[in-house]
């Protein structure tokens, strides 16, 4: 058995060695799917792109390189860098973020300043155009998934579950192909940069005068050239991963304040995926290596992939029922926990019609603006609204009645034109309890024209909604949002 320093850190792919303040890295003489070093010619230019392009982000760690001869012959050459103390490491932080209230503050600085430091980086790149961007367009993205597909379907059954393959590999495609042009948009609008491509948090160093990056992907262009949000999104998986999802979620909002990039929600779900897919794929190659550690790595891997392609379902969200069902408080509720955009009929009614939102007519129920009439009028328009929202990558909730079967299969049928999901929930509550609400609502602003006498005439009318989950909102409001959030995020039939 070879002797392995006990101060060394190893990947698949290299070895750190440390002594004093310095650290040297050796890649290993191996052939991966994705990389060849056997050669000392492939090894001494890995390491020349290792210090040009981690230099752009952290030139007083990237010192230079020393070789190694056998006789007269250049046997090796190893990476010189400043050796960085492992108690700065993020992860150190991240781990401990649920620990104290003064050490998550410390984990929320440190993300703050990372995101600063990337958000920095990236504004200093030029953006990527025609075929130097191509690493981003949607065939690019398709084609790196496939090649993640080919090494994990070695370990299916062995390390990973096949069910969940087969789950990830449907929402994958389903999403390239209802989102193509998101991916073109971003390109467009100068988004795709050569950036650091694998931003973990153990290659960052939380030091005192700020954070330093290391170790970004310098082997391979294509998988390091990409969409910013893909950057970024691989610091966001490792952050969930270490630290929970509101951990990951303030990350990203750093980040877009600083960069003062936008994107649709959906696009970072799926992008955080794909980088958790990626460490699966190298956790099953590490596996391979003798690992012991890395199968149960790699399952983790694999179902965080899964959990954010969920995530990443754009849908439209139907929030119907009576008057006085609590319709609206459960699409707010769904608004501010998901961060889902939301439509409202009855505003939309007031809008189409050229009233303020909070002037109340008294025509009698089903006539005025609630005739037949204003009522496809307005189904119309929300759903061709809401088309244009899911077609930009977000999921939207409308909030509305929904008693019109008609007005409901219009909304089925545009879902399916835009290539995305439908969900539609029933807010049901006892009559009386929904009139005292309306009666409370009378008193007060809003935008619904109902009475007690118009959730009669709902209910008289309505007609029967046998696709829609049924959600009672007479528990508490936080109770009944979690309840919903549940049905509005229901997994439907793969395929």
């Amino acid at each position: 058995m070879t002797h392995r320093p006990a101060d060394a850190v190893e990947t698949h792919i290299s070895t750190v060695f440390f002594a004093g303040d310095r650290a040297f890295k050796l890649f290993k003489p191996v052939a991966m799917p994705f990389l060849d070093l056997r050669s000392v010619e492939a090894r001494v230019t890995a390491v020349r792109d290792e210090l040009e392009l981690n230099r752009r982000i952290a030139p007083d760690v990237y010192l230079g390189h020393a070789d190694i001869f056998e006789g007269d012959e250049l046997a090796d050459r190893m990476v010189v860098m400043r050796r960085l103390r492992e108690e700065d490491r993020l992860t150190g932080r991240l781990l401990d973020y649920d620990t104290t209230t003064e050490r998550k503050a410390r984990a929320d600085d440190g993300l703050r300043q990372v995101a600063r430091a990337v958000a920095a980086f990236h504004s200093k790149l030029p953006a990527l155009v025609g075929d130097d961007a191509k690493p981003a367009s949607v065939d690019s993205v398709r084609k790196n998934w496939h090649d993640n597909f080919a090494v994990i379907e070695e370990h299916l059954g062995s390390v990973l579950d096949p069910d969940e393959h087969t789950q990830i590999q449907h929402l994958v495609a389903r999403y390239l192909d209802a989102h193509a042009d998101i991916f073109a948009r971003r390109i467009d609008d100068g988004f795709v940069r050569d950036g650091h491509g694998d931003l973990r948090a153990e290659d960052i160093f939380c030091t005192d005068d700020g954070p330093r990056i290391l170790d970004c992907l310098s082997f391979d262009y294509n998988l390091r050239a990409g969409d910013v949000l893909l950057d970024m999104a691989f610091l966001g998986m490792d952050t969930d991963r270490l630290a929970g999802s509101e951990a990951s979620q303030l990350l990203m909002r750093y980040y877009r304040d600083f960069s003062n990039e936008s994107h649709p929600s959906s696009l970072a779900h799926f992008y955080v995926a794909y980088r958790a897919h990626v460490r699966a794929k190298i956790a099953c190659i590490r596996h391979e290596q003798g690992v012991p550690s890395a199968a149960s790595d790699a399952r983790s891997y694999h179902a965080l992939t899964l959990h954010h392609l969920r995530r990443s379902e754009v849908r439209i969200v139907l929030v119907g029922g009576g008057a006085g069902m609590g319709k609206t408080t459960v699409a707010n509720g769904l608004s501010k926990e998901m961060g889902w955009m939301v439509l409202n009929a009855d505003e939309l009614r007031k809008d189409l019609a050229g009233v303020e939102r909070d002037d109340h007519g008294d025509a009698a129920p089903g006539a005025g603006l609630y005739s037949d009439e204003n009522k496809d009028r307005v189904y119309t328009e929300l759903i061709r609204e809401a088309c244009a929202i899911v077609r930009s990558g977000e999921t939207v909730v409308l909030d509305a009645s929904w008693t019109n079967a008609r007005h409901r299969q219009e909304a089925r049928d545009a879902a399916a034109e835009c290539g995305v999901q439908i969900t539609e929930i029933e807010c049901e509550l006892d009559p009386g309890i929904a009139k005292e609400r309306i009666a409370r609502r009378m008193a007060g602003y809003s935008a619904s024209d109902a009475t007690p006498e118009v959730a009669d005439f709902l209910a008289a009318t309505r007609d029967p909604w046998p696709e829609a989950h049924r959600l009672q909102t007479g528990a508490p409001v936080t109770q009944v949002v979690r309840r919903g959030v549940v049905l509005a995020c229901a997994v439907q039939a793969l395929g």
